[in-house]
């Protein structure tokens, strides 16, 4: 039976068989049976590699962080994570930059968490917002009949934790609720690139 550790694009804590191409963390959610009993526990929430100068670890060990995987870069980052600045040092930079380019100077990991942290949660719910479909980037997610459709050039793709099973063609005027965080958002519109599954390209 599979761990409670799998994150949709809503940010939800799931137990669902795909592991995914990414992992992360938001501090120890979990007790001494391996059971998520929180959310969240510290401000900092990353999206890591899941491999990495060969570090092994147990999942869910007591005391000790609780490692979240998630389909892709995309689902990380609609659930309100952003790259770990150690095992993704190019990305972290990358993502840094177009910060900077959309929010101005000064700009560090502490800036960029309180920021996420105020975009993501309203109170112990996600934050979202509306927005035009026309209007934003690829990597946004975007939540239509209470599926979770991620913005993919002139399509929307159904998630699914295995990967994108359905398809539909973006519509060029209508307002949609938005999961992915205003702030990442800017970021992704300023030309930063998640990476997605190999499933977004079939």
């Amino acid at each position: 039976m599979p761990l409670q550790n799998r994150v949709t694009p809503f940010g939800d804590i799931v137990a669902l068989a795909g592991r995914g191409l990414m992992m992360g963390n938001r501090g120890i959610l979990h007790d001494e049976g391996r059971r998520i009993v929180r959310c969240w526990q510290v401000r900092r929430w990353i999206a890591c590699r899941t491999e990495f100068r060969g570090r092994h670890r147990t999942i869910m060990l007591p005391r000790s962080y609780t490692e979240l995987f998630f389909l892709d870069e995309a689902t990380a980052l609609s659930a309100g994570h952003r790259p770990c600045a150690e095992c993704r040092h190019v990305d972290y930079q990358r993502f840094l930059t177009s910060w900077r380019s959309r929010f101005g100077k000064p700009v560090s990991a502490d800036i960029i968490d309180a920021r996420l942290e105020r975009d993501r949660v309203a109170g112990r719910k996600k934050r979202t917002y509306p927005d035009n479909l026309a209007a934003l980037p690829d990597g946004t997610y975007v939540a239509l009949d209470g599926t979770a459709w991620l913005v993919w050039g002139s399509e929307l793709l159904a998630w699914t934790d295995r990967g994108y099973t359905h398809r539909r063609r973006r519509s060029a005027r209508r307002d949609v609720e938005v999961l992915t965080p205003r702030s990442t958002v800017a970021v992704l519109a300023d030309g930063y690139r998640p990476a997605v599954h190999p499933t977004a390209a079939i």
